[in-house]
């Protein structure tokens, strides 16, 4: 982590990161240009440069902050004796909210290093490839799959829900409605509805 950036008031580090979320999230390691983040954040080239060093610098400093960020909403945010799937994902995506509250691109950041091609992005962010998606599979494995009816795959399941929640986000940042309550809302109808039809009647 970067000590000198962090002496920053919070302000300027949040419309910093939130800056190179956005152009990262946008357009990729790659594409994306820190020209456009530092227009974004409406800081000095020298500024960026000065706390990072470099692109890649920018890059992996925020991958690393988005990761830790991201674990610690998630592990306080869901209960360690939730064994109710549905319960656990609204849980889940509740801590989420909180997240994209102050970052509303965070996660958004996060897909879009999940499919990342370049090698010198690739190799920087490593060692933290598999942090997230290890807490999110312990949190699921709370769940009691017994509940499940014989003809509902939770693993299926799971998965259209992950497709489900990301169509959703893209949808609402794509026509400029993103609004984290409402599409946790959103969500928690989806899971609601699902969760009528999924499990064995009691």
């Amino acid at each position: 982590m970067n000590e000198k950036f962090f002496d920053l008031k919070k302000e300027k580090q949040d419309r910093m990161i939130n800056a190179a979320l956005k152009i990262f999230a946008s357009n990729g390691y790659k594409h994306a240009s820190t020209d456009d983040i530092v227009s974004e954040a409406g800081i000095s080239k020298g500024l960026l440069f000065h706390y990072f060093g470099s692109k890649l610098g920018l890059y992996t400093f925020l991958y690393d902050y988005s990761v830790r960020f991201m674990k610690l909403e998630l592990t306080t945010g869901v209960s360690s004796s939730a064994d109710d799937y549905f319960a656990i994902r609204k849980q889940i995506e509740f801590a989420k909210m909180q997240v994209l509250k102050n970052y509303p691109y965070m996660q958004q950041f996060l897909d879009r290093c999940a499919s990342e091609n370049v090698s010198e992005a690739l190799m920087a962010t490593e060692s933290q490839r598999s942090v997230i998606q290890d807490v999110y599979a312990a949190l699921k494995n709370q769940a009691d799959s017994s509940r499940f009816v014989e003809s509902v795959s939770p693993e299926k399941l799971d998965a259209m829900l992950d497709y489900t929640i990301s169509g959703l986000m893209t949808t609402r940042f794509r026509d400029d409605s993103f609004q984290p309550e409402m599409l946790y809302e959103e969500i928690v109808s989806y899971l609601e509805m699902l969760k009528r039809i999924s499990y064995r009647k009691s």
